[in-house]
């Protein structure tokens, strides 16, 4: 170990000799120093421990699957997302018909935009004839049309590979790719990633940047600057916010017994085990 008078953001690391015929190889690099003379930002105070595979982005396999449990905790009450392209129900939100694995609504014009998918690419399909109705009553809470058979005609098509793999592209689609494009450009590891995606699942991708927007005008993005932690507490804040304005979406546990547990033990790589509650229901992940 040698001693090195200086001081800086960045350490450079100088490799001089291959440790292998393929290239070189660097297990561990570590500095010390008396600490710095100003406060410890806040993801200072719990530096992450993850590997380089339990640091990997939202968009990598278990994360993947791990955001969308957590997802479906919330929207369907249980872990097994894929146990729920048959859902659906009026939620008496304002937004008609909630049905699938993210809660696609009638009255929000996802539903259509899904149900039009399948269509083009299964013509015959028991959703088919509801394309006009759901034309109708986008933006309304509105059933006309769609009653009495259009539940019935959701679980039938429920049963289909092809309107599973819709709903699952339509998610990617509409929230999930473009979610964790945004948290990612702000310079967010995988829990940043997920509350951006989960916010785009309740408010829309265009509600999610709303609120990203107040919550930069409290504090700086990563990319900005900005300590990870302070910004995502600023986040979740705008997200409750936003929730408490609507009275079917008032109730935060989504936000405040799930994301905001990661965050205080500055889990910001959603490393396994995690535990969480959701509207008064315990959900655990163990690896």
């Amino acid at each position: 170990m040698r001693a090195l008078q200086g001081h800086g953001r960045y350490l450079r690391v100088l490799a001089t000799q291959r440790a292998q015929p393929s290239g070189y190889s660097l297990g561990d690099v570590r500095a010390y120093g008396p600490g710095p003379a100003s406060k410890v930002p806040e993801s200072g105070t719990a530096p992450s421990a993850a590997t380089p595979a339990a640091a990997a982005p939202l968009t990598v396999g278990v994360k993947r699957e791990t955001a969308f449990q957590l997802v479906s905790s919330a929207e369907n009450s249980t872990l097994n997302w894929r146990g729920e392209f048959d859902y659906i129900e009026d939620l008496g939100d304002g937004r008609g018909y909630t049905a699938g694995i993210v809660g696609f609504c009638s009255g929000t014009g996802d539903m259509l935009d899904l149900v039009t998918d399948y269509t083009r690419r299964k013509p015959a399909n028991a959703l088919a004839r509801y394309l006009t109705a759901l034309r109708t009553v986008d933006g309304s809470d509105s059933h006309r049309g769609l009653d009495p058979g259009f539940v019935a005609a959701w679980r039938a098509a429920a049963a289909d590979p092809v309107f599973q793999k819709a709903q699952q592209d339509a998610r990617d689609r509409m929230y999930f790719t473009p979610a964790v494009r945004l948290a990612t450009a702000d310079g967010l590891r995988a829990l940043g990633q997920f509350a951006y995606y989960d916010a785009a699942v309740m408010h829309g991708v265009n509600g999610l940047r709303a609120i990203r927007s107040r919550a930069v005008q409290a504090r700086k993005t990563p990319s900005q600057g900005g300590d990870e932690i302070a910004y995502l507490g600023a986040f979740l804040d705008a997200r409750d916010t936003e929730m408490r304005r609507e009275a079917a979406h008032s109730d935060t546990t989504r936000v405040d017994t799930a994301q905001r547990v990661f965050l205080r033990g500055s889990n910001l790589d959603l490393v396994a085990p995690l535990t969480w509650h959701v509207y008064g229901d315990r959900y655990s992940i163990k690896r």
